[in-house]
């Protein structure tokens, strides 16, 4: 399988669509998908016309994680081969974390190990009811990856982060929204068609405003309180002079629809 063929990137109407496209393989990563993931967010970082991502998986499942096929006929190279992989998949998570656009992840099926990492970097979590998270890195004497361990103690607390790292419960999506981990629970019929209106939704209100809200909150947990005060000032200073903004403030008062710039 090719590097593209790997990882699929569309865009569209201020959407970007990638798609980890190995489902013959659960969607596994190894360094072609991890190589192909990492150019298609690099594709989606130059786009200004970009204002949403929608982060999916073909076939059955959304990812199962590392290829641990792969990683076992590896052997003695097996360390340098995941440094290399982690490398790839990092770079992609750092840029998917940085981008202005407002990144959701759609899951269904299987979102274990590295594709449970990649799902909680997302600004928001749509999973159908049949979805599953579990991390099952300890269960196969690994360490998480793609920032889990940076994320999970953020959104949950360090004591269930804790529990999902050493203890590996399989979570239902009903569980994982009562974690706080995703953002909505969809019956699986209704998952794409849901995930698609609201990301036309996003693509169509203010981007700078996301994109500024999205830095100070992904800021504010190494941030002292002055400091964000600080932060939250300029930013809304910035927000206010625009020309969304100013339309924003208007139809509010004006009792209307706000018809924010599409770009």
């Amino acid at each position: 399988m090719s590097t593209e063929e790997a990882v699929l990137l569309a865009i569209e109407n201020g959407i970007a669509r990638i798609t980890l496209n190995r489902p013959q393989a659960s969607n596994t990563m190894d360094t072609t998908l991890g190589h192909a993931l990492f150019h298609a967010t690099l594709k989606v970082e130059a786009d200004p016309t970009v204002r949403v991502v929608l982060l999916s998986g073909a076939g059955n499942g959304f990812s199962a994680g590392g290829d641990l096929r792969s990683f076992q006929e590896l052997g003695d190279t097996l360390p340098t081969h995941t440094r290399e992989l982690t490398t790839y998949l990092h770079g992609a998570v750092q840029r998917l974390a940085g981008l202005p656009a407002v990144v959701i992840a759609v899951v269904h099926g299987a979102a274990a190990g590295g594709g449970f990492s990649l799902a909680m970097g997302c600004d928001l979590v749509l999973a159908a009811e049949s979805a599953r998270f579990v991390m099952a890195y300890t269960k196969i004497g690994l360490a998480p990856d793609l920032g889990g361990t940076y994320y999970l103690p953020r959104l949950v607390g360090l004591r269930r982060a804790l529990e999902l790292a050493l203890l590996n419960p399989v979570l239902t999506a009903r569980q994982a929204k009562e974690y706080g981990l995703i953002t909505e629970v969809l019956p699986d019929d209704d998952l794409v068609k849901w995930a698609d209106a609201l990301a036309t939704t996003l693509a169509q209100g203010p981007a700078q405003s996301y994109a500024i809200t999205k830095k100070l909150l992904r800021a504010s947990g190494g941030a002292s309180l002055e400091s964000q005060l600080e932060a939250e000032s300029r930013a809304i200073s910035e927000c206010s002079g625009t020309a969304d903004g100013r339309e924003g403030v208007a139809a509010f008062l004006e009792k209307r629809k706000p018809k924010f710039a599409s770009e």
